[in-house]
């Protein structure tokens, strides 16, 4: 996730300018013109990577910074964290909806997503050689975290990976980014479901994790969330299906 956020800031304007014209004017306009595309959460993050590269210049390298750009601005506010899940019906919908859209992979992605919590990042790069289906698990090379971690695959997971058909290469061979990002929304919208995103699967696969019994620190395991902590702000464990063990 951090090399793909470095790729986008060097093809952004602010690639273009040297350190000593890198004003706070300049990062209040790119911060304006970014919030028009993405959260202020994603806003935050790369501000921290351009802060973390201004610093390192200063002090590690000796260039002669006096003040860092990302200090003289206001930060945008983090949206509140998203607790959506599947209401009754729609996710049966939702995969419905998923084997009419083109290319005929996003049903198993979803499903994939659902059953492991991994990201749209970690599947779309996810490769046949780290896929063992006979161990049931498979392997993440580098996470959002920056570190690879094992999945164990539920008896589901393994009937979703074998019926894709297997090649050298990636899991879900020619499917881009741009492609999930406008067939998932398409099939959302066909299903009926409103603000729903496909990070949303991995909250709900999280969440069930929990619901089943794993422990904080098993289930972030599989998530690879780097702090436990971290998982409390994804479980909401539904209220229904605790009243059984109240009784």
């Amino acid at each position: 996730m951090e090399k793909l956020r470095i790729k986008h800031l060097l093809k952004s304007p602010l690639a273009s300018y040297s350190l000593a014209n890198l004003t706070g004017d300049v990062m209040r306009q790119w911060r304006d013109n970014r919030l028009r595309d993405v959260l202020g959460s994603t806003v935050n993050r790369e501000l921290n990577l351009i802060g973390h590269v201004i610093e390192t210049a200063r002090k590690e390298w000796g260039y002669p910074v006096v003040l860092n750009a990302v200090q003289q601005i206001r930060r945008p506010k983090n949206p509140p964290h998203r607790d959506r899940r599947f209401r009754e019906g729609e996710e049966a919908a939702l995969l419905s909806a998923a084997d009419r859209t083109r290319g005929g992979y996003l049903r198993n992605m979803i499903e994939l997503a659902l059953e492991t919590a991994m990201r749209r990042g970690e599947l779309l790069a996810l490769q046949w050689d780290d896929v063992h289906l006979e161990k049931r698990m498979l392997h993440v090379r580098m996470s959002k975290t920056g570190r690879g971690r094992g999945i164990p695959l539920s008896l589901k997971a393994v009937a979703v990976l074998q019926r894709i058909p297997r090649h050298a290469g990636r899991v879900f061979e020619g499917v881009t980014y741009e492609a999930v990002k406008q067939s998932f929304p398409r099939a959302c919208e066909w299903a009926g479901l409103k603000d729903f995103r496909f990070h949303d699967c991995r909250h709900e696969a999280t969440s069930r994790f929990i619901e089943k019994g794993l422990s904080l620190a098993e289930a972030a395991s599989i998530t690879g969330h780097a702090n436990v902590s971290m998982l409390q702000v994804y479980v909401h464990l539904q209220a229904w299906k605790l009243a059984d063990r109240l009784d």
